[in-house]
């Protein structure tokens, strides 16, 4: 819990955020996990994958904007991404922060702006996969999907499995249709809102992986957690859920052996696949969501 902590602190630090970013100490970490600054080289790694039978969702980094205009361009660039996944035939998806598109500012804002996406996704085939953010955003993004799921049946949205309300967000969107990511929660949370002890959080992700497989529409679970991944085919067994009844998903660039399991043993992986500048917050939060992967990381920059 000090180490998660600690990193969640160490995200918010603009400094270190500035001289991460820009340091090139930092590029061969950027290019291990994340896909790198631009759309066609997000689009690259994402050919790269499906050629390897992987799946993936594109996720621009950034979050909180802080003007209207900054939203809107957000919205262009995911409307530019979602095209160029079209016109490549590749089956990827997008992945967004609604504070990235307004969230802060104007809800109404936001949700016109987010409902250009899903929109334009529909038309293609495609849907938009909504992280959640911090708990006081939970209420706003779960609304937000509620009613852009009524106008276009295309988006999915992600429950936090650290949260205590968690399985009544997992039973209420699964009652309506609405397709789920679960993960397990990736912001400090006080011991009120939020499980603190890892043990519990995991008691809570089998759970609820065991809600979404009985009741759950073409759930996605996220981990690298071997015990988690075993829960899921367990449970999947038990419902008789198929292998493209539901897809695991994991972040680029983490655990590529047990993404190779998957995917020789013929259930669907999707990929999340980070691209642009704006890394350093996105991949604090990944560490602290399983401090284990800072060994990990360790025996990785180590590595020739």
């Amino acid at each position: 819990m000090i180490l998660r902590n600690s990193l969640l602190f160490l995200s918010r630090q603009k400094q270190l955020r500035r001289w991460m970013e820009t340091s090139s100490a930092s590029a061969r970490l950027t290019k291990r996990f994340v896909a790198g600054e631009t759309l066609d080289e997000g689009l690259a790694v994402c050919r790269k994958l499906y050629s390897e039978k992987i799946l993936a969702t594109l996720d621009h980094l950034g979050e909180n904007v802080t003007s209207l205009d900054e939203a809107q361009a957000s919205t262009a660039i995911g409307l530019e991404a979602i095209r160029r996944i079209a016109d490549a035939k590749l089956p990827s998806t997008i992945s967004i922060k609604l504070t990235q598109f307004g969230m802060d500012l104007s809800a109404s804002a936001c949700e016109a702006n987010v409902a250009r996406l899903v929109e334009t996704a529909k038309s293609r085939g495609s849907y938009v996969e909504i992280d959640m953010e911090g708990s006081e955003y939970v209420d706003r993004t779960l609304a937000i999907v509620n009613r852009l799921h009524d106008r276009f049946q295309a988006v999915r949205s992600v429950i936090q499995a650290y949260l205590y309300r968690s399985e009544k967000d997992v039973l209420s969107l699964s009652e309506r249709g609405i397709p789920i990511r679960l993960c397990k929660g990736a912001y400090q949370e006080p011991a009120d809102i939020a499980f603190p002890e890892k043990a519990k959080v995991d008691e809570n992700y089998k759970h609820l992986t065991r809600l979404l497989m009985e009741k759950g529409t073409f759930p996605a679970i996220a981990s690298h957690d071997p015990n988690m991944l075993q829960a899921a085919k367990q449970y999947a067994k038990e419902f008789h859920v198929p292998p493209d009844g539901f897809e695991f998903q994991m972040l680029y660039g983490v655990r590529r052996d047990l993404q190779k399991e998957l995917v020789d043993s013929g259930y669907r992986l999707r990929l999340y696949v980070p691209y642009g500048d704006a890394w350093y917050p996105y991949f604090m939060r990944r560490l602290a969501e399983r401090p284990a992967n800072v060994l990990f990381l360790a025996r990785t920059m180590l590595q020739k």
